[in-house]
């Protein structure tokens, strides 16, 4: 087991068979629980809830759908009404058990009821442990993009529970070694050795080096998060390859896998930044050749609602934007990222052209 700190704020421990220490660091005072989880995934949050339950506390569980789907008004808004009917006060508390939609939701629940109570997150995808449940951005989508209405909300805890990765699809866990991957490139190059040094394994929950992998992504995340919480500048470069990821997403109706979408923004990143004279050809060439080799794509091929024009107004509603004028995190070079802003519309056109299949 390993714990990472988040400066002097939270820990998230890291290791197996950890379920049961929900219940040890949820605040003593809390009295009811509420623990939000996945249709998907009643065994884990009856665990939680039991050991909750053994610690003296009351636990309701709540489940919501599976995915975007989770992350809806209607679906807060009815848990607002479950927190009501219990009469959940301030010293109470949230635990959120599922992927990185139900910790953005269960956060974002926390974060709003009665201005803010304490949650706990338990990752169960890899997506979620590197990056969702770590860091108090929480949130639920719109019809005019994602994650537009949220809050800052740090949690209490987070436990990742590497056992949960078992029973993961593999098409899951592959997707979310793409924000792994992201943070080879903004930071920690290590990662990038590790899975240029092992493709295959770096692909299993169970993998020699998967344990490392992800402490080192939670590691890059927590730094991160430490020193910029409210997204100031530093904080921005963990979106590296998501302005043209989460505009996939937006205008395919988020029918495509976050990690997957991620993969292809931070090509169409790299593309970008070489048009502009940031990076160089062969850390281009790396990009695709590192998240090619774990089964990522890093081609688009837009057909109908998934044209250029549709893409570049979803990307005009990214939070990096200023006005009119949009705002990319690039790379100088692996692990140098930086600021562009209002690239020309020709390089953009030509980084789309660039990754066409």
């Amino acid at each position: 087991m390993s714990v990472v700190s988040v400066g002097d704020r939270y820990d998230v421990t890291i290791g197996r068979d950890l379920l049961d220490q929900v219940a040890d660091v949820l605040p003593e005072q809390a009295e009811q629980v509420l623990v939000v989880h996945s249709e998907a995934l009643p065994g884990p949050a009856r665990r939680v809830a039991a050991a909750i339950t053994g610690s003296g506390r009351v636990a309701h569980l709540a489940a919501v759908p599976d995915a975007e789907a989770a992350k809806t008004a209607t679906v807060l808004s009815d848990l607002w009404g479950q927190l009501g009917r219990h009469g959940f006060t301030r010293t109470d508390a949230i635990v959120a058990v599922g992927g990185g939609t139900v910790t953005d939701l269960g956060g974002f629940l926390a974060a709003s009821w009665l201005r803010g109570v304490p949650v706990v997150q338990v990752p169960t995808t890899l997506l979620a442990m590197v990056d969702a449940a770590v860091g108090g951005k929480t949130g639920i989508n719109t019809l005019e993009g994602k994650n537009l209405v949220g809050a800052f909300h740090e949690p209490t805890a987070v436990i990742v529970d590497l056992d949960l990765l078992a029973s993961l699809p593999q098409v899951d866990f592959v997707a979310g070694l793409a924000e792994v991957i992201k943070a080879g490139f903004i930071v920690d190059t290590r990662i990038l050795d590790l899975v240029e040094s092992d493709p295959e394994g770096a692909t299993r929950w169970d993998g020699p080096h998967t344990e490392e992998l992800i402490e080192r992504a939670i590691i890059v995340k927590a730094e991160v998060v430490a020193a910029d919480l409210k997204e100031s500048f530093l904080r921005e470069i963990l979106n590296y390859g998501h302005t043209f990821g989460h505009a996939i997403e937006q205008v395919e109706h988020y029918r495509r896998r976050h990690g997957e979408a991620v993969a292809i923004g931070m090509v169409y990143a790299a593309e970008l930044a070489r048009c502009a004279g940031h990076l160089s050809e062969d850390a281009v060439s790396r990009h695709r050749a590192v998240l090619a080799s774990v089964g990522l794509p890093t081609a688009y091929e837009s057909a109908g609602e998934g044209s250029w024009e549709a893409l570049l107004t979803a990307m005009r509603r990214d939070k990096k934007s200023r006005g009119a004028q949009l705002r990319f995190v690039v790379l100088a070079d692996i692990a140098r990222p930086v600021r562009l802003e209002g690239p020309s519309g020709d390089c953009l056109r030509a980084a789309f052209a660039a990754i066409q299949s």
